[in-house]
């Protein structure tokens, strides 16, 4: 076995292992010295496919492995596949944008993000809250948004609406320790 070969099982067994990282390496040196290689230049495609979309990326990959010896085509046919699939990606994207802005207009409320606006302007955290606490829902959609949420309930001394807030939400969350550790917080204060 040559050592062209041996490198590229390296790449494709720390693909099929889920390591794109050092997948992407390792192709990166094959297409180095073999620049028309097209199972590197896949590879290194896919590699850098599987950050993303890691599901899609190992079923192109195993896609090509089925059809790289039968079709000449093979590398041209992974490229159509891969577009195609990013294209569908960002439609349902822009759907469920959408979808979440038409929500927030919908039930009178206002995104975290302009909600954290909302505190810039005011300079304060306790008066942002104040003003929209009876009349407007803030939406939140992102499990980074909400930790800084009952993080800032915590410290402008919401303790009680923190709880209401985890206590609510966080099943949601999957025993994630971040959320959990939230509760912590609430002990101290």
């Amino acid at each position: 076995m040559t050592s062209k070969n041996i490198l590229l099982q390296r790449a494709e067994d720390q693909f099929l292992n889920k390591d794109y990282t050092n997948a992407l390496k390792i192709y990166g040196i094959l297409l180095k010295d073999y620049p028309h290689l097209k199972d590197a230049k896949v590879g290194a495609y896919l590699s850098d496919m599987g950050f993303d979309l890691d599901d899609d990326a190992q079923a192109l990959f195993d896609y090509y492995q089925a059809i790289k010896d039968s079709s000449d085509d093979a590398e041209a046919i992974i490229d159509e596949l891969s577009q195609t699939i990013y294209a569908t990606r960002i439609v349902i994207q822009e759907q469920i944008t959408g979808a979440i802005q038409d929500q927030i207009e919908y039930q009178n409320g206002i995104s975290y993000e302009d909600f954290v606006s909302l505190i810039e302007e005011k300079g304060d955290f306790r008066v942002a809250f104040e003003n929209i606490m009876f009349s407007t829902k803030v939406i939140i959609t992102n499990k980074d948004d909400f930790i800084d949420f009952i993080k800032r309930l915590i410290s402008a001394d919401y303790q009680d609406i923190a709880l209401k807030y985890l206590d609510s939400i966080a099943d949601n969350f999957n025993a994630n320790q971040d959320v959990y550790e939230l509760y912590k917080l609430i002990d101290k204060e």
